[in-house]
């Protein structure tokens, strides 16, 4: 299926576009939910006290660059300065923020093909959370144009891409995330 074909199709659940291949991803855990939620909550309160900036928590589809990959991320965050980057039902470059939420099944996924994708795209930040072990790993694209690991110090991580968003790491879980 080619890429314009992808478009033009309405698919039940989430789907990628893959080296033109529709896969069709499983659906979420309740683990998988809450904290998808919880961190979209966060996100959007962010949205709402910086104009311009887009939070996608819905299926929303992210193609890096054309011929790449056309990836449905959990969650993703487009600053004002990236909007022209929107084309209606998807966002053609990288998006600022990416999170990922792992599963069982998508976790060597999300740790493999995605990060290096996203990492060679140029996704500045890249969220991976994972509710069945309660880690969470935030990367940052460091000046070589490699993900580094960025600093939670005493439990906290402070965003260098979202100016004044911060999280304590621990209140991502809640109650009942990894039940």
């Amino acid at each position: 299926m080619t890429w314009d074909e992808f478009l033009a199709t309405e698919f039940e659940g989430k789907v990628e576009w893959v080296c033109g291949e529709v896969i069709h991803m499983s659906g979420p855990s309740l683990a998988h939910q809450r904290l998808s939620k919880r961190v979209a909550r966060l996100l959007l309160a962010y949205e709402l006290s910086h104009r311009g900036t887009e939070v996608c928590y819905e299926t929303f589809t992210m193609r890096i660059a054309p011929g790449k990959p056309g990836r449905a991320p959990d969650i993703l965050v487009v600053l004002p300065e990236h909007a022209d980057r929107f084309r209606g039902n998807y966002l053609e470059g990288p998006a600022d923020v990416v999170v990922e939420i792992t599963s069982p099944s998508t976790i060597n996924l999300d740790r493999g093909e995605k990060y290096l994708e996203y990492e060679a795209g140029g996704v500045p930040e890249y969220w991976l959370l994972d509710p069945q072990r309660r880690v969470a790993e935030f990367y940052r694209l460091g000046a070589r144009g490699v993900y580094e690991l960025a600093p939670t110090p005493g439990g906290r991580f402070e965003s260098a891409v979202l100016p004044g968003f911060g999280v304590e790491v621990e209140s991502l879980w809640g109650a009942g995330v990894a039940e």
